[in-house]
């Protein structure tokens, strides 16, 4: 057993009954093909959340200072995290992140670039635009609506992937993109808050 497949079977023993996580539209994930699943970000268990919640083994983006340390670094390597400079274009996460869809995979992202401990959701950066226009993946949003309490109920929502047809097409903007990706996002929180 991989540590990915034994690091999602210990999450999911933990999480699953301590959040009482309850997951809507999981079969909006495609089974197959390069995907980009997009959610808000509330906590630092988000990406666990999401892991586990998702049918499809995700590629996460983590922030650098948490690869630092070489006992969580060598970790987060081994569960397919991989590390991205904040604040700068860091155009080897981007490339990185880029083979990984060539591949096939899925790419997990949080496209606020932080966390939004009010609960609201935020503006989006350009990134996550940048993935969804240099690749042919498909675009999932993702809602996770809290909060983070000991046996309340959290709620995961996979919405029906979003058709980027006309945006690569028109050769959108990144931003322009990502904005689109947000509005999903909160359309998702609204109904299904």
């Amino acid at each position: 057993m991989t540590l990915y497949k034994l690091g999602k079977a210990l999450c999911s023993i933990i999480l699953y009954p301590m959040y009482r996580i309850k997951v809507v539209g999981k079969k909006n994930i495609p089974a197959k093909g390069p995907v980009i699943i997009c959610s808000n970000h509330i906590s630092n268990v988000d990406p666990p959340v999401v892991g586990i919640t998702s049918s499809r083994n995700i590629y996460f983006l983590a922030k650098e200072e948490l690869f630092k340390n070489p006992v969580i670094g060598g970790i987060l390597k081994k569960v397919h995290a991989f590390p991205i400079k904040r604040g700068m274009r860091d155009r080897n996460a981007l490339r990185k992140g880029l083979d990984i869809l060539k591949e096939g995979h899925a790419l997990g992202l949080f496209p606020e670039g932080t966390r939004q401990k009010s609960g609201e959701i935020g503006k989006g950066l350009a990134g996550a635009g940048f993935f969804a226009l240099r690749s042919e993946a498909a675009i999932v949003p993702c809602a996770i609506i809290g909060p983070y309490k000991k046996f309340k109920t959290l709620k995961v929502v996979y919405g029906e992937p979003i058709d980027m047809t006309e945006y690569r097409e028109q050769k959108a903007s990144a931003q322009v993109v990502t904005d689109r990706i947000m509005e999903e996002i909160r359309q998702l929180h609204k109904i299904h808050q």
